[in-house]
């Protein structure tokens, strides 16, 4: 009898009760399989070996700062003095310096001379009355009256500058002088036409004009100067200028 082929054979071997021995080997194999899978999850099961944990070092990367940028002034140049060289002293003995001259004298401001020679006939008077012959009454008189024949002439007591040339009703021909420091001199009861005018320049002992008749308020008086000072406006003395008479 002829045999027949091994495939044929494992063909009808698998028609027959084979499949079902083949089937029941798989089904073994995979409860075989689950059960160690399912033993090697439990906490008591076999012991899997593990592989020791791979340290993972991280390094740190490093922070980067934002860097103001730092400005630094210049720094201001620093100046050096110069040292002065001390003073050699020498050996020869300094020269004596030779004496200033003395500066010629000058003429103070406050220089003053009496515009005429002559006797003071009345005082200067504001405190006490005085009786006046022309008016006939007792009043103040603010200034001093000069004996003087009418043409003596009339020179400025201290320099000065014209401020005005008047005709004054009481008091006739009138010429006043401003000096430094807010002082004025009066010059009353002179001749009809003084020497000067408002605005001129005069120096101390320049003549001014001359005396006259001219002052109605003492025409009573025999000729004279009337000489008044103001100091600041307010009537002062005028013998408290003037040089004491030789």
């Amino acid at each position: 009898m002829k045999r027949k082929p091994i495939l044929e054979r494992f063909g009808d071997f698998m028609e027959g009760r084979g499949f079902y021995i083949v089937l029941s080997l798989c089904v073994a194999a995979i409860g075989i399989s689950g059960y160690y899978l399912f033993s090697s999850l439990q906490p008591g099961g076999a012991d899997t070996p593990v592989s020791a944990p791979t340290q993972v070092v991280v390094a740190a990367s490093p922070t980067v700062e934002a860097v103001k940028p730092t400005v630094t002034a210049s720094p201001s140049p620093t100046v050096t003095p110069t040292p002065t060289p001390s003073a050699v002293p020498s050996a020869a003995p300094a020269a004596t310096p030779a004496p200033a001259a003395t500066p010629a004298p000058t003429q103070a401001a406050d220089f003053f001379v009496w515009p005429l020679r002559g006797q003071v006939v009345a005082d200067w008077s504001l405190e006490v009355l005085a009786y006046d012959e022309t008016m006939g009454d007792w009043r103040t008189h603010s200034g001093i009256d000069i004996s003087a024949p009418v043409g003596t002439e009339v020179m400025a007591v201290a320099n000065g500058t014209v401020a005005s040339v008047e005709q004054d009703d009481l008091m006739g021909t009138t010429v006043t002088i401003a000096h430094a420091d807010g002082l004025e001199s009066i010059y009353a009861n002179l001749a009809e036409v003084p020497s000067v005018e408002a605005g001129d320049e005069v120096a101390v002992g320049e003549v001014i004009g001359a005396t006259g008749t001219t002052a109605a308020a003492e025409s009573a008086r025999a000729p004279h100067l009337h000489l008044e000072m103001r100091k600041d406006g307010e009537s002062v003395d005028p013998l408290s200028y003037l040089p004491e008479q030789s």
